[in-house]
């Protein structure tokens, strides 16, 4: 397995950020971020070149060193962006700090999200917001059914990728403030696609 999480995972990760269909979720979520921004999950920098001009500061959070030399090489705007290898359990920035955290296609694989929710919220600043993009569990019993049956099989190959998280459950239930939400699917297969999209602040 170390060859295939070290080699092969980071390119299919990559290979899977390149969608077409993710473009208009990408931007629609980047366009919100401001000031100093925490994306947590930066992955191989695929949302680097939609951050613009209201961002003063990037921090790329991403536990994978492989991604990250990824994301260092990742095209962007002229704007610092910093690299920290780390994981969204323990944070490593002082509480207070931070004005959008932004996650995209993140929570899914998160070990423990609860614990690293309960971190954003210890980084933002008051006031400050929670941007997420994430698939997660469709409302649809017949699609529910075939994320739990699929899940424990789809996280050995994806990273710890979950099918079958209710995202606005965990973001509500660890006290943000939902301030908008879309959901629906994306084209592709129901089980792989149900989108949603939001602004959040503690509450």
């Amino acid at each position: 397995m170390g060859f295939y999480n070290d080699i092969i995972l980071p390119r299919l990760c990559d290979l899977a950020m390149r969608n077409k269909e993710l473009l208009p979720y990408r931007e629609r979520a980047i366009r919100a971020a401001e000031g100093l921004v925490l994306e947590i999950g930066i992955g191989s920098g695929r949302n680097l070149p939609f951050y613009g001009a209201a961002v003063k500061h990037v921090v790329g959070l991403e536990p994978g060193s492989k991604l990250l030399n990824m994301a260092r090489h990742a095209p962007h705007q002229d704007i610092p962006v910093e690299f920290v290898e780390a994981s969204a359990d323990a944070i490593p920035i002082e509480g207070g700090r931070i004005d959008t955290v932004v996650t995209t296609w993140t929570m899914c694989s998160i070990p423990d999200v609860d614990r690293a929710l309960a971190e954003v919220r210890r980084v933002l600043k008051p006031g400050g917001k929670l941007v997420f993009v994430e698939h997660g569990r469709a409302p649809e019993p017949r699609v529910q059914w075939w994320q739990d049956r699929l899940t424990p099989a789809w996280r050995r190959i994806s990273g710890g990728c979950h099918l079958n998280r209710d995202i606005a459950d965990v973001v509500r239930r660890n006290g943000f403030h939902v301030e908008e939400m879309r959901t629906g699917y994306m084209n592709g297969l129901k089980p792989m696609t149900f989108m949603y999209e939001g602004l959040a602040s503690p509450r």
